[in-house]
C-alpha cells in the first residue's frame, strides 16, 4: 500500500442492504458509478467473491484523453471481499500501456447502519501517480452522488425500501 489514498464518507436515505445491492449489482452499476461527462459500459460483472469485473468509462467530450484509448478508461478487477449489507473490497487495475497509470488499486465500501440510513466510507488505496488524487476525489465524489439518488430514491435492484 502507498499514501496515494482518497476517502470519502457519505450519509445514505436508504438501509445498509440497499446499498449494498446497488455496490454489487450490474444494472445499479450502470446508473451510479460514473462521474459527471462520462458514460459507462458494463463488459463483465459476476459479483461474487472472486469474481471479475470490466467496465469502461467514456468521456462525453470526444477530445477528453482517456486513459486506456481515445476518450475512454477501462479497468478490469476481482471482487475480493462480500460481506452482506457491511462490506465490498474490490480490486482493480486500468488497461493502459502508461506506467504512471499501472498497478493495483483497492476499493473499499464500509456500510453501517445508522438511524434512518447507511454511512458508507468508501477508500481508494494505491491511487497510480498518473492520476491527481483531487481528480480522484471529485470523480468518486460525483458517482457517489449518482448512487445516493440511486439508493435514496428506492429505484435499486430487488425492491424498494
Amino acid at each position: 500500500m502507498n499514501d496515494r489514498t482518497t476517502r470519502i464518507t457519505r450519509q445514505l436515505a436508504a438501509p445498509a442492504s440497499v446499498v449494498f445491492r446497488a455496490l454489487i449489482d450490474a444494472e445499479s452499476i450502470k446508473a451510479w458509478r460514473f462521474p459527471v461527462g462520462m458514460s459507462i459500459q458494463v463488459h463483465e460483472f459476476e459479483p461474487r467473491e472472486g469474481g471479475r469485473f470490466r467496465i469502461s468509462l467514456t468521456y462525453h467530450d470526444a477530445a477528453a484523453a482517456g486513459k486506456t484509448s481515445g476518450n475512454t478508461d477501462t479497468y478490469h478487477g476481482h471482487f475480493e471481499q462480500l460481506v452482506e449489507g457491511r462490506k465490498v473490497v474490490e480490486v482493480l487495475e486500468f488497461e493502459s500501456g502508461d506506467p504512471s497509470l499501472a498497478g493495483e488499486m483497492r476499493i473499499t465500501y464500509d456500510l453501517a447502519e445508522r438511524d434512518h440510513g447507511t454511512t458508507l466510507v468508501a477508500t481508494h488505496e494505491n491511487v497510480p501517480p498518473g492520476v491527481r488524487l483531487e481528480d480522484n476525489e471529485l470523480g468518486w465524489s460525483m458517482a457517489l452522488e449518482n448512487l445516493a439518488a440511486l439508493v435514496e430514491s428506492g429505484a435499486t435492484r430487488g425492491g424498494a425500501r
